[in-house]
């Protein structure tokens, strides 16, 4: 028996192929189906199955495609509401794979749908279970997603209290032996705990994940509810994408136009502008966001944008364009490129720069905005006259930065900072607005 983890950083995502004596079974497949396809052909083995553990929503899952293509049968609760071909897969139902078996166990909290498959191995013991978002290592699945979304939605309180009775029902009492393996890693924001660790065991989740420790139910809630990471605007859309299932990825991601640098662009239209901070600062064109290539480019495209709106993705060369669609494309956003275009001749903004002895003289001269989280925040304040405006909510609460003195933008390390600094810089026009960056790091103990 083969178990293998394809690990995608950007979205902190595992996904899982089990393969025994030539047959294969792919469990929460991300946006790209070719590496299934490449192991499956590496091993010898062919594709019978999909294992959905709920409707995911930070990534587009490529379940869909991969039965189209290989005739896999999709799996998936009942509960799901999938509106395409699939089979459903609950509390009592097995697939037998040659001799070993694949358990479903409907494991509510996370979602109302979610499940966890419990794998039986040829001598019928129970040896590892693919948790998908109920059980992460050192942490359990946020309850707050599916509120207004999804076949079947709930409260965050009512799923908090599934979540209490499918841990301690269903998965602490499992052999402490089972292996965990669970659909996200640390940066994921289905969680707000998540270890650094990419597997483990029950007995060891038992001794150290925070949710399992002994607690009644409303301090379980209590917990589970408080201090979870933002939501991102692009979440409620692939559930709803998830449950119907995505186009081919290959083909959405080369039916996106790509023009000419010098096409003139659409007047007001929002440009991603992808390159590194320096690049950007030296030239860009009017109004664009500098959205840089980093680990988590998807997650705060999706926190940004919206799914309704359309934007230019611009880069600095073709590979670096096609890489940057294939991202969008794992969390369904290839449909709102309206094109991409290497970075034009006319990209002739500038932006300003910052004189930080002058800053670091008195900062009262400046107003000073904290883009990082609430729960960044929450620790404490860098600046005590900052402004706290996390990013995902700029675009909409522009109008809370007065424009009287000159803007300071800092996050924790530069990446947001840089986002932020360009979007409120095509706004407020009266000032300068700087981006702080990486000084952040040397100065945060000197410049209260």
């Amino acid at each position: 028996m083969i178990i293998h983890q394809f690990y995608d950083k950007g979205l902190a995502h595992a996904s899982y192929a089990v393969i025994r004596t030539g047959k294969m079974i792919v469990i929460d497949p991300a946006r790209n189906p070719q590496p299934y396809y490449d192991f499956a052909a590496q091993h010898d083995a062919d594709i019978v199955g999909v294992i959905e553990t709920h409707p995911h929503a930070d990534f587009v899952s490529s379940h869909l495609e991969i039965h189209q293509t290989t005739n896999a049968v999709i799996y998936c609760s009942k509960l799901t509401g999938a509106t395409y071909p699939h089979e459903t897969f609950d509390d009592g139902d097995a697939i037998q794979l040659n001799d070993i078996k694949l358990k479903a166990l409907n494991t509510p909290g996370h979602s109302p749908d979610s499940i966890c498959i419990l794998l039986e191995n040829e001598e019928g013991k129970e040896t590892a279970i693919f948790t998908g978002d109920t059980l992460f290592v050192g942490d359990v699945g946020r309850p707050d997603l599916r509120e207004n979304v999804g076949n079947i939605t709930a409260k965050k309180e009512e799923l908090a209290k599934q979540m209490y009775q499918s841990t301690r029902q269903k998965l602490m009492t499992l052999p402490k032996s089972v292996i965990v393996y669970p659909a996200h890693g640390p940066g994921s924001l289905c969680g707000k705990n998540m270890s650094p660790d990419l597997e483990s065991t029950i007995g060891r989740e038992l001794r150290e994940n925070y949710a399992l420790q002994p607690m009644d139910e409303l301090t379980f809630v209590k917990t589970l509810t408080t201090d979870q990471p933002f939501v991102p605007h692009y979440f409620g859309y692939d559930v709803d994408l998830n449950k119907a299932g995505a186009p081919s990825f290959q083909q959405s991601v080369d039916n996106v136009s790509r023009i000419n640098a010098e096409t003139p662009l659409e007047k007001d239209a929002i440009i991603i502008d992808t390159r590194p901070k320096q690049q950007f600062r030296s030239g860009h064109l009017k109004g664009a966001i500098n959205l840089q290539n980093g680990e988590k480019f998807e997650t705060w495209l999706g926190s940004i944008i919206k799914p309704t709106e359309v934007f230019y993705l611009v880069a600095d060369n073709t590979a670096d364009l096609d890489m940057f669609i294939k991202k969008a494309a794992k969390i369904g956003y290839e449909k709102n490129i309206k094109a991409g275009v290497l970075i034009p001749a006319g990209a002739t903004e500038t932006s300003a720069d910052l004189n930080l002895d002058d800053f670091k003289t008195d900062t009262d001269k400046y107003t000073i905005v904290d883009v990082r989280n609430r729960g960044e925040v929450n620790e404490g304040m860098i600046f005590k006259n900052g402004i706290s405006i996390p990013l995902p909510e700029l675009r909409d609460r522009l109008d809370e930065i007065p424009a009287d003195k000159p803007i300071v933008i800092h996050c924790a390390a530069g990446y947001r900072s840089a986002a932020a600094a360009s979007i409120v810089a095509a706004t407020i026009k009266q000032v300068p607005v700087y981006d702080l960056g990486e000084v952040i790091v040397e100065f945060a103990e000197t410049i209260h």
